[in-house]
């Protein structure tokens, strides 16, 4: 993961990633025929070291309108570039590239996303069972939330100066009381 993040697919070799996992190429070449193979599996490895961290941290937090925000906290990329969460975001540019060209990256790419979206959905389907959230359609929700914060994370990973991390999070945290109607399902 760290190798691909640092180099970039394309600048990455096989034996980078061997010195690194401290074994052969040939080893390597064995387990990934291909560096697109090799590329979706880093990104599926550093997404469940994500989900496990992010399982972990949200279980104890009993509110669904809780457990959302800290979850778009998490998401977005931090200030500190050398963060693991910013080492994802490069793998995804790459697989989002890759997926343009490549019909299994593309399909991993596909189930990545859904696995996400689900994640938000599952929580906002939470908070409207609670009372937390307005009615909404949770699928669409998601959609529009993973986008948004797709969008933003690869502009503040990119180095876009009007878009800091601080501003895509709090962006992403106003969508998210808007769309839900946060203020006005708390007031009722």
């Amino acid at each position: 993961v760290e190798v691909i993040a640092a180099k970039g697919l394309c600048d990455t070799r096989i034996s980078d990633i061997a010195e690194r996992a401290r074994t052969s190429a040939a080893l390597v070449i064995y387990y990934f025929q291909t560096k697109d193979q090799l590329l979706t599996e880093a990104l599926t490895f550093a997404e469940d070291r994500f989900y496990l961290q992010t399982f972990h941290e949200l279980t104890d937090i009993s509110s669904a309108s809780d457990r959302l925000v800290r979850l778009i906290e998490i998401s977005c990329p931090p200030e500190d570039r050398t963060h693991a969460v910013v080492g994802g975001w490069i793998l995804w540019i790459e697989i989002w590239s890759r997926a343009v060209r490549d019909g299994e990256t593309a399909r991993k790419r596909e189930a990545l996303d859904r696995r996400w979206r689900s994640t938000i959905a599952g929580i906002v389907r939470d908070g409207q069972q609670s009372g937390e959230f307005a009615d909404v359609d949770a699928d669409d929700f998601s959609l529009q939330l993973a986008s948004l914060i797709d969008g933003l994370a690869l502009q503040v990973v990119l180095g876009d100066r009007e878009v800091t991390p601080t501003r895509a999070r709090d962006l992403v945290l106003d969508v998210a009381r808007r769309e839900l109607k946060l203020d006005e399902v708390a007031a009722t």
